[in-house]
């Protein structure tokens, strides 16, 4: 039996991995259970998710990946072994390929720390691709052909805003704002207008149940449960969509001004293909509620949501994996 080849989206909140020929075979967070006192890894994936606050004091629950690139080696290298040994992709006589995406702006260190990390939890060949140019491809742009493609895609730790012509990247821009910054916008909200202390998985609820980043486009409330910073107690409150959209404000202007960047460095020709094609978003972010009505009306360019955009990112590694001679780097 030979290995088959996978594709790894390594994402900050959700590793992602496709297998050739059967497609997206694992989603899973990326976060790992450590008991502090031997180090050994206690849980890994969504059964150490369920621990997120909620662990005693000798058990550590972390997150390896930081806004896109590894902040901790050993930990990410054990929770990749965990979910290729879990595949069971390896062959008796043969490693699997492994393609990996990461941000555009990654430095060659961190590239290394990337591909050292694969290699080390089980891959034979690692090819690394940027992430937006793999998104882009999942989310069935034609990328290949002379024409411009814009895509933006807004994972856990890092939004990826991409032009694309011929088969690759014209002008990007990658920063550090994403999914972890907006939960994070959420808790600070909380904490300065209703005084309570609230945990990253109530942010997230938060986000996706009532929250908008687009005036006047939803309006709905949700009871939140935190501690009270004065009596230390449990407590609940009441928070409403125009309450998240305040809280995320500032955040969205920076995805937007990124984007408007990216825009102004595009040569015409491809800006003319850009308003006739319009900007397809991808990653986490792009469920955020009102996200495509913001960027429409800030950018002046139609905005669409990809069909499943979680998945773009791995559904493209598949599509490049059918090509991984060709199309990546090694």
């Amino acid at each position: 039996m030979f290995a088959k080849d996978i594709g790894i989206d390594l994402g900050t909140a959700n590793v992602l991995i496709h297998l050739k020929g059967k497609g997206i075979v694992l989603n899973e967070p990326s976060v790992v259970a450590l008991d502090k006192r031997n180090n050994k890894v206690l849980a890994v994936g969504e059964e150490a998710f369920q621990m997120v606050g909620r662990t005693p004091g000798n058990i550590t629950v972390i997150r390896p990946l930081k806004d896109g690139v590894i902040a901790d080696f050993d930990v990410t290298e054990a929770m990749l072994s965990h979910f290729i040994d879990k595949l069971n992709v390896k062959g008796f006589f043969t490693k699997p390929r492994i393609l990996v995406c990461c941000p555009t702006n990654i430095t060659s260190v961190e590239q290394k720390a990337i591909r050292e990390a694969v290699e080390k939890s089980g891959g034979k060949k690692v090819f690394l691709e940027e992430e937006p140019k793999v998104a882009a491809i999942g989310a069935g742009m034609d990328i290949f052909q002379p024409s411009g493609n814009m895509v933006i895609d807004i994972g856990g730790g890092t939004t990826d805003v991409a032009v694309l012509s011929m088969g690759d990247i014209v002008t990007s821009e990658s920063i550090n704002i994403a999914g972890d910054t907006l939960d994070n916008d959420i808790i600070q909200y909380v904490k300065n207008q209703y005084k309570l202390l609230i945990g990253l998985r109530t942010a997230e609820d938060i986000k996706f149940n009532v929250g908008t980043v687009f005036q006047g486009s939803r309006n709905e409330k949700i009871d939140i449960r935190g501690r009270d910073m004065v009596s230390g107690l449990p407590r609940t409150a009441t928070i409403d969509s125009e309450e998240i959209r305040i809280a995320l404000k500032e955040s969205m202007y920076l995805i937007v001004q990124a984007a408007r960047n990216v825009l102004e460095r595009t040569p015409p020709e491809l800006s003319a293909d850009i308003i006739d094609r319009g900007i397809f978003l991808t990653g986490g972010g792009a469920l955020i509620h009102g996200i495509d009505q913001l960027l429409a009306e800030e950018l002046k360019v139609p905005v669409f949501v990809s069909d499943n955009p979680l998945d773009c990112v791995a559904r493209g590694t598949g599509i490049l994996l059918e090509n991984i001679q060709k199309s990546s780097k090694k």
